[in-house]
């Protein structure tokens, strides 16, 4: 699990010892001989660690740190590569652990938080890779908190403003900053008229909640743990006229849920699309397959699968379901997905092949669900060229994991956020991902109400529309390894977030009455159980106000 950075306290220190690979591998032991210091690419700095997996070892680097007794210390590390992950041992309490599945390309930060014991006076941290994937690399490691005594690398000092700070794109109701990183940086605050509206971790954010035609001044500052830069230079930027329609997707209505349908026969119901009950307004047809041209996907129905639905009758279903008023998409990605965008060329490779597919089926747009990530400024090229082929219309919308959804600065959340004038709705995993951070802070267990509010929080604050925010959860205990939550936790969490009622421990801020709705994976698992899922969440998600 990733968490969203902490801040230490003006006392704390970092306990690790050459934190940042300056003096080679010096307090750092590393499985197989697996790691290296090398000077590029660094977080900061003039080195950081690379180490290679193999077959048979994970390439794990590891310190002793020394903690105080009875203390809570944030873990945190700047990491670059595939599967990569950062860990506590021998805490006294529970050990902790996060990883990411790949960060693009550049650096992500992980990070999260451990309680020692009352006898605990070390513990262990490391990073590791995964049996056979690529090497990763590793800088910036911190253990901030009381002095355990092991003489870590000194406090940081207050970071420098930040300069630079530019208005991006900018609708009826939010504004898009981006400013330069500053050097020792963990995070950013936002101001709005000399009044803090949010806290990033990335040099850029979306001001959302405002008002149409109207000016508003904004600034930036740098903080870290040992404190908060002076403001940047104020900007000025207008909103533009109300248009009055949430952005992305304007066939789809104010309160949707998403389905995905499954071509292909894994022991759930087998469906027509002409199966998929009318609580479902956009259909995610999964998978499209990738091809041998970089970036370029295809679809073939899997008729024998499916008892032998045709390709005719399938078009024909997909036209009946826009006559009912529903949107389909074809989904890329899945577990098993290797879709690659990560240049110019695959990028439009992506987006004729899949508005190929738009034109050959009838396919309303587009649902992004790789989990093995993804690169945001080729994925923002790919998806706008899709648009831009298909109109107003398009439905756009993405099915990241929760780690994806920890931070703005991970490639899922960017990509989200350059799209967010014609993305429609991100319905985010939350199952299959054990415990994560929610927007306070504070960690949640997966399968309850806080954990699908504390989490869409994050999202909510991070710069997305609340038209453009969905609760992705299993369709029944099948669908997922876990997660999995009953429809009458999907709808409390519905009206938390919307109405401010039926929550858990988590109470939100502020309600968000244009949220989208809630997805489901999937119509077919959705079936096998009855249709429970679908008869309960879908009339409520609609009844929404």
């Amino acid at each position: 699990m990733a968490g969203l950075s902490g801040t230490a306290q003006a006392a704390d220190v970092n306990n690790v010892k050459n934190a940042g690979f300056e003096a080679g591998l010096g307090g750092w032991s590393c499985s197989a001989g697996s790691g290296a210091t090398v000077s590029s690419p660094v977080h900061a700095g003039t080195a950081a660690l690379k180490a290679t997996p193999s077959g048979s070892d994970t390439a794990q680097c590891a310190q002793t740190v020394a903690v105080q007794p009875n203390s809570t210390y944030t873990l945190s590390a700047w990491v670059q590569g595939s599967y990569v992950y950062l860990g506590a041992t021998g805490t006294g309490t529970s050990d902790v652990s996060t990883w990411t599945p790949g960060t693009g390309s550049g650096y992500g930060q992980l990070t999260t938080t451990f309680k020692t014991g009352a006898a605990t006076t070390s513990v262990q941290i490391y990073t590791h890779g995964w049996y056979g994937q690529p090497a990763y690399y590793a800088d910036d490691i911190s253990v901030y908190g009381p002095d355990g005594g092991g003489g870590g690398d000194p406090a940081p000092t207050v970071p420098a403003a930040p300069g630079g700070l530019a208005v991006g794109s900018v609708t009826s109701s939010s504004v898009n900053l981006s400013w330069g990183s500053v050097s020792g940086a963990s995070g950013y605050n936002v101001y709005q008229g000399g009044t803090k509206v949010q806290s990033v971790t990335g040099s850029s954010a979306t001001v959302t909640n405002l008002s149409a035609s109207t000016s508003y001044q904004f600034q930036v500052s740098a903080t870290n743990a040992a404190g908060e830069s002076p403001k940047s230079a104020a900007v000025t930027a207008t909103t533009s006229a109300s248009g009055g329609t949430p952005p992305g997707g304007g066939a789809v209505p104010k309160h949707a849920v998403t389905g995905y349908w499954q071509n292909f026969n894994n022991g759930a119901t087998v469906q027509k699309l002409s199966d998929v009950p009318a609580n479902y307004d956009i259909i995610a047809v999964a998978f499209a397959d990738a091809t041998s041209t970089p970036g370029a996907v295809s679809f073939t129905l899997d008729s024998a699968g499916l008892g032998g639905y045709t390709v005719d009758q399938f078009k024909a279903d997909i036209a009946a379901k826009h006559a009912a008023g529903k949107s389909v998409v074809i989904s890329i990605g899945g577990q098993n997905g290797t879709i690659s965008v990560g240049d110019s060329t695959s990028a439009n490779n992506f987006a004729n092949s899949v508005y190929a597919l738009m034109q050959t089926y009838g396919f309303d747009g587009v649902d992004i669900d790789l989990e093995n990530g993804l690169n945001s400024t080729y994925m923002t090229q790919a998806l706008k060229a899709i648009a831009a082929k298909g109109g107003a219309k398009t439905v756009i919308t993405m099915a990241p994991q929760t780690i994806d959804m920890q931070s703005p600065s991970n490639e899922y959340f960017k990509t989200a956020l350059n799209i967010k004038d014609i993305l429609t709705v991100v319905n985010m995993q939350y199952y299959n991902s054990g415990s994560m951070n929610g927007c306070d802070g504070n960690v949640y267990s997966q399968g309850t109400v806080d954990f699908l509010t504390a989490l869409a929080c994050i999202q909510l604050q991070g710069g997305l529309d609340p038209s453009q925010v969905g609760l992705g959860v299993p369709a029944s205990t099948s669908g997922a390894g876990s997660g999995y939550v009953s429809p009458s936790v999907v709808n409390a969490a519905l009206d938390c977030l919307t109405k401010g009622t039926s929550c858990g421990t988590f109470h939100p801020a502020k309600t968000y009455p244009s949220l989208r709705g809630a997805m489901t994976w999937s119509t077919n698992w959705d079936a096998t159980a009855g249709n429970a899922w679908s008869n309960a969440v879908g009339p409520h998600v609609h009844a929404l106000p």
